[in-house]
């Protein structure tokens, strides 16, 4: 699968739009709070962050070229940091991470991970070019 810059967000707001949604399905057939455990945060967190790596990265493909991989890992840590720092508190408060917190923030998480390493790929392949 191709994804080029101008197909990149729209394709992606789709893709995280189906993820979401199906999450959300699940979520309602087990009877479970639907927007509790910080799940609309993980997923606008996650999407954000995504967008913000795989631009940064467009934008310096040229001159940065030989450390976009560096940058691609460093926004992977930020995911992480900020992770720890505004979400993770919030699943620590009754001493226990439920299966449907850590659903809330890794879904998002491989997904925007997978999509933005696809897109990423593609991009640092047509610099061969």
């Amino acid at each position: 699968m191709k994804i080029t810059p101008r197909y990149f967000l729209p394709v992606f707001i789709l893709l995280i739009g189906i993820v979401f949604s199906l999450h959300l399905f699940f979520l309602s057939t087990l009877n479970h709070d639907l927007f509790s455990d910080k799940i609309v945060v993980s997923y606008i967190l996650n999407f954000s962050i995504a967008i913000a790596i795989y631009f940064l990265i467009y934008l310096f493909r040229v001159k940065l070229k030989d450390s976009l991989g560096f940058l691609f890992i460093l926004g992977s840590l930020i995911k992480f940091v900020l992770f720890y720092i505004l979400i993770y508190p919030f699943f620590k408060l009754d001493g226990d991470i439920s299966k449907y917190e850590f659903a809330a923030f890794f879904i998002p998480y491989f997904t925007c991970l997978i999509y933005e390493t696809i897109a990423v790929s593609t991009l640092l392949n047509s610099l061969k070019s």
